[in-house]
């Protein structure tokens, strides 16, 4: 079902100190930088900063998981017993996007390239 954990979402309050601080992390500078969305791609890995990760109820990090069938994968998880935490949206140029709480409310982010 899954091609692995490919990407980190983090939520952040202060977009302009957080991405100082990974830039530094990780050794890089973003390839995306935007108000709404900062990300870094270190080796094939997305490490993104959402500065309106707070309000969309994210309480900490939530790794995404590269799937080449969103809605078949989330069918396959919800039946599994998680709960829907946001249904398929597509982000911008085809990317897909959709995340489900376990048992214990972890969330768990679907991913899919266009």
């Amino acid at each position: 079902m899954s091609e692995g954990a490919k990407a980190i979402i983090y939520p952040v309050t202060d977009l302009a100190k957080a991405k100082k601080l990974y830039a530094k992390l990780l050794g890089a500078e973003p390839y995306a930088d935007e108000t709404y969305y900062v990300g870094f791609n270190v080796e094939g890995h997305e490490f993104g900063l959402d500065p309106n990760g707070h309000g969309k109820g994210m309480t900490g990090p939530v790794i995404y998981w590269h799937v080449q069938d969103i809605e078949t994968s989330l069918k396959t998880l919800l039946e599994a017993g998680a709960e829907t935490e946001q249904e398929v949206k597509d982000v911008g140029g085809g990317l897909l996007i959709a995340s489900v709480k376990d048992a214990e409310a972890n969330i768990m982010g679907l991913l899919q390239s266009p």
